[in-house]
């Protein structure tokens, strides 16, 4: 970035001067990719970063409009609207009705926030150079996606961008995984465009002079707390469900201390079964699943009726497209071919209040299922039951590393806030339901302590009246 003119307003630019962006900071400053993500652990100094980036932009770029978001209206007051209305007094007039700082090139910073699906309607139509999303997991994937529709620019001398302040956890951590960490790619994104600087508590000299005991209190978290707070572990974080989920390439042969494997044709003595969750609007999923002699369960693939690059958008399909493409699957695929499978399904589809019902439509096309048990708590727990690894480091549950949606969804999903015990419903838990109709068909219960015991043999004259009996009992032992 080159640097900037100074005129009459000297009080800002001297302050600019005087600051010594941190190394991570400065290579957020430089990033010019269409997609700069900056975070990872806490205390980075990210939302100062963010702040002071789009700052600069507008001071060095005449006429650009730019928007930064905070989820929250009392984030974005207390996070940068404040703090804004001290760095550019005196520089930038700022109009209060529309939450605006106006530069004296032009530029135009505004600042926005969104908490609901009808707060993204106030963006349709705007136009930014410039977009900044702050504490960008904190958003859901649709509204990030809908909002960067505004992204468009005339401008000949200046590429639109977007830029992500993010830690690990919240609704839009799976999207920014994806991109970012894992680096998967959909049809139409340039990998490219794509650029992620890691953010760790020391990194900040400023934090670490002023606060230099932060370090000592994210080590004292819990085991996964502090791999996500303090590491920048973007594998587990808080409010995961199921943060024992493990997924470990090192691993996928010998299946050790993973849930994740490499895949394999399941022998022909194994029980195949078909997990299915219907959606239109939303995605629907099916499930095929392995289970072993030891009643181990293995995902060996899937079908995930969701809209390409549209996160939790189902594809519209009608149930005779959806049975006749799994009665196709079932026909040709090498592992289900020539099988028999048991399929199990949500309790709703039996539901004939307005017609023929969607498992009887099913049945026309030979697809099969039982109901399903709906309890949704019971079933949470049934899978963690299942990911719970023995003390050789094997659990009762694989996934083969080609399900790719399991391994997108399932561990990001996070707790409700209205009922502590379930998952949030307003994520992609689709896959997640699916997935605990099969385990609560084949329940297992979690593998306690091995007690011993001894025999109690009865006397053999201790006759029952009306006959003679020898009995064995059991009791166990108290130690």
């Amino acid at each position: 970035m080159e640097p900037i003119k100074r005129g009459r307003d000297a009080p800002i630019f001297e302050k600019l001067r005087l600051e010594v962006p941190n190394p991570r900071q400065r290579e957020f400053f430089l990033s010019t990719a269409r997609h700069t993500a900056y975070g990872g652990a806490r205390g980075g100094g990210k939302s100062y970063a963010m702040r002071r980036k789009l700052v600069l932009l507008a001071m060095r770029y005449p006429k650009l409009r730019l928007l930064l978001l905070r989820r929250t209206l009392q984030e974005l007051r207390e996070n940068h609207l404040l703090p804004l209305q001290s760095e550019l007094l005196g520089y930038a007039e700022y109009k209060k009705e529309e939450r605006t700082f106006l530069f004296p090139n032009g530029s135009r910073l505004t600042l926005g926030y969104c908490d609901s699906d009808s707060d993204i309607l106030q963006y349709q139509g705007a136009e930014y150079d410039v977009i900044g999303f702050e504490e960008a997991t904190h958003f859901k994937e649709d509204w990030m996606i809908f909002i960067s529709t505004s992204l468009r620019t005339t401008k000949k001398d200046f590429e639109p961008r977007i830029y992500y302040t993010c830690n690990p956890g919240g609704v839009g951590h799976a999207y920014i995984k994806r991109l970012f960490i894992d680096r998967r790619f959909r049809e139409g994104e340039n990998p490219d465009d794509y650029a992620f600087i890691p953010a760790r508590v020391w990194d900040n000299r400023v934090l670490m002079e002023a606060d230099p005991d932060y370090v000592k209190r994210l080590e004292a978290l819990p085991e996964h707390k502090r791999r996500a707070h303090l590491d920048g572990d973007w594998n587990v974080y808080e409010g995961q469900v199921f943060e024992e989920f493990r997924c470990d390439p090192a691993h996928f042969a010998d299946r050790l201390h993973t849930h994740v494997i490499d895949p394999f044709t399941p022998p022909e003595g194994w029980a195949i079964y078909r997990s299915f969750d219907f959606g239109y609007a939303k995605p629907f999923s099916v499930g095929w699943w392995a289970k072993d002699g030891d009643g181990r369960l293995y995902r060996i693939l899937e079908l995930y009726g969701c809209a390409l690059r549209e996160a939790n958008v189902g594809v519209r399909w009608t149930p005779e497209e959806i049975f006749r493409e799994i009665r196709r699957i079932e026909r040709e695929h090498p592992f289900l071919r020539g099988r028999s499978i048991r399929g199990v399904a949500d309790p709703a589809i039996w539901d004939a209040s307005r017609g023929e019902s969607i498992a009887e439509t099913a049945e026309r096309f030979g697809i099969y299922f039982e109901k399903g048990d709906n309890r949704r708590v019971a079933g949470w727990m049934q899978i963690h039951n299942r990911l719970a690894f023995d003390g050789r480091g094997i659990p009762m549950l694989y996934v083969f590393n080609t399900c790719r949606e399991f391994l997108r969804t399932v561990p990001t999903l996070q707790y409700s806030r209205i009922h502590p015990e379930d998952v949030d419903s307003d994520l992609e838990d689709h896959i997640a339901d699916e997935t605990r109709y099969l385990c609560m068909l084949v329940p297992m219960l979690p593998e306690g302590p091995k007690r011993q015991v001894t025999p109690l043999l009865l006397d053999p004259l201790d006759r029952p009246v009306g006959g003679y009996s020898v009995r064995t009992e059991w009791r166990e032992n108290e130690n």
